[in-house]
Formats: structure tokens, sequence, C-alpha cells
């Protein structure tokens, strides 16, 4: 398998659907309470029921590379000797908010837990520092617990959430978008 990180080229790569799927035995329960002086918002680790499967299928836009909608994106990959694409991230700028956004990230699952992922993410954070931006920020799913606890490992940090980016019922699905940054030193 080869494993040397490349560009991918938009004429080549647009389009490339990505299967990000996934399977959970817990989340991060986020409760929003409203006080007599603002908002309690405690999020805590919990088990799920029965294992939590989010399928790539299951959304109305499947994650892909290249994407409209990301106009200055850059996606870079590792590609199997076969031609097919093992592991990638797509980064696009943020310009009015200088920071860059990983707007995918994915790992086959066989070849997961073997630092594909790391080196993906410090490649990231290297373009974060050579191009100026304050942070690097990206999306996850408080459902997905791996992901979560992934991200943190690599030093990011909670820095927001959104309870109805998915659907209007995200907190009772326990699947709510959280956000995440990496500050450069």
């Amino acid at each position: 398998m080869a494993c040397e990180i490349q560009p991918l080229d938009r004429a080549q790569w647009k389009g490339t659907p990505l299967p990000l799927c996934y399977t959970s035995n817990e989340y991060y329960d986020i409760s929003v309470n409203r006080t007599k002086d603002g908002f309690s918002i405690p999020i805590v680790k919990r088990p799920f029921p029965a294992p939590f499967t989010h399928a790539s299928e299951d959304g109305d836009t499947p994650d892909g590379l290249y994407a409209d909608w990301w106009e200055d994106a850059e996606a870079y990959g590792i590609v199997g000797e076969d031609g097919a694409l093992l592991a990638t991230i797509e980064v696009c700028p943020e310009d009015w908010t200088k920071r860059l956004m990983v707007t995918e990230l994915f790992v086959a699952e066989p070849l997961r837990r073997q630092g594909l992922g790391r080196r993906l993410i410090d490649l990231a954070k290297r373009l974060t520092v050579e191009g100026g931006y304050r942070c690097l920020v990206l999306e996850t799913q408080s459902s997905n617990v791996n992901a979560v606890d992934f991200y943190l490992s690599q030093g990011f940090t909670l820095i927001g959430f959104d309870s109805c980016c998915y659907r209007n019922n995200d907190l009772l699905r326990r699947e709510v978008r959280l956000d995440m940054g990496w500050f450069p030193e």
C-alpha cells in the first residue's frame, strides 16, 4: 500500500463519494437548560441503549470531494496502487474569519487506527500555520464519540454546537453538530 499523502487534482477527484459511516456505543449528551441567569449546558458522555450507526446515505447531501459550495477547497489523500482513495482530507479557507476549515476527513474502515488520520490532521495544521490562519476548524457529531475523542487527542477543543443543524430534533436524536477548533501556539 502506498502511504504517501499527495494533492488530489480537482478535475480528477471532484464528486468522488466518501462513504462516511460509523457505529458508536456512546454519545455526548447535550442538555440545554434555561436558568434564571442564563443557560446551563452540560455535555456528558453516555452509553447508547443500542449501538448507533450513521451511514453516509442517511443524509440528504452525500459527502464527496470538491463540492461546489467549497469553491477554494484543496484535497489531499492517500491513493492505493489500484487507484482507490484510501484516506483523504479536504480543507477550505474561510477568508472572512481567517480560519481554515476541514470540510472532509475520511479513512477507509480497514485502515483506521493506523495513524493515517493523524497524518492528515498534521498536514491540515501545517497548512493552517503556513497560510497564516488563526485556527483550524471542523465539524463532527455528538454521536461520533470516536471522532470527537480523536480530535481531542489531536489538540482540538469544543468551540460550539448547533442543536438543529441536521434536523429539528437533533438533541433528542443525540446527533448534534459539534464544532471543534485547533489554535496554533
